[in-house]
């Protein structure tokens, strides 16, 4: 008989082990019965832990935002075009870690109040320089919500860094789209290089958050 402990089985454990998971079968393939196989243990053994898989999923945005948060360091010295760039920028590098990252980011409800800190730091600094509250929510909002949209639609062609559903390939799209010249040309812009597509948009948004509240 084995005398090895393993480790107690906690939400930390379950939401680390389901992230994992997630790489391999995406959202739709996660299911509690998979997690608790993974963790040798009884699916409703989980239950004790989260009523249903959407309260698993919190739990997971809410582990995807601690991470990112350690992954982005912010200075005091930033203006608020910085801290907007370096914050989304680390939600987008963060994102693109997990297959699916958006969606399970996408509508989860944080399981705690690990954001609190950073959100009154982007609060204050905003508000420093002259947005209103009312504004400083709204730009940051907008921006954020750019973001997940934005790697929505990334991951729904690339699911993982070096993969691409099949579909869409740019030039076999171009062939098809012939007869329309200028949406044929598109597809170069639409689909590859997200990197310079994710930085143009963000840069959009600032601009119009510049232009919209006049504080440059």
């Amino acid at each position: 008989m084995s005398t090895e402990r393993r480790a107690p089985l906690d939400r930390e454990r379950v939401a680390d082990t389901a992230l994992r998971l997630l790489n391999e079968t995406g959202l739709d393939g996660l299911t509690l019965r998979a997690i608790a196989k993974e963790l040798d243990v009884k699916a409703p053994a989980l239950y004790w832990h989260f009523k249903d898989k959407q309260a698993l999923l919190d739990e997971m945005a809410t582990e995807m935002y601690r991470r990112m948060v350690a992954g982005v360091v912010l200075d005091p010295a930033d203006t608020w075009q910085e801290r907007l760039l370096k914050a989304n920028r680390g939600l987008r590098a963060a994102l693109l870690g997990y297959r699916d990252g958006a969606k399970v980011f996408s509508g989860s409800r944080f399981t705690g109040t690990d954001h609190a800190h950073e959100q009154e730091a982007h609060l204050r600094a905003f508000t420093a320089v002259g947005f209103g509250l009312v504004q400083a929510v709204s730009a940051a909002r907008t921006a954020h919500m750019y973001t997940l949209g934005f790697v929505t639609e990334e991951q729904g062609v690339q699911p993982l860094p070096g993969e691409r559903r099949e579909g869409y390939d740019i030039g076999e799209r171009a062939r098809r789209m012939a007869d329309f010249p200028l949406a044929a040309e598109a597809g170069k812009v639409l689909f590859d290089d997200y990197d310079q597509q994710f930085e143009e948009g963000l840069a959009l948004v600032i601009a119009g958050i510049e232009a919209r509240y006049g504080i440059s």
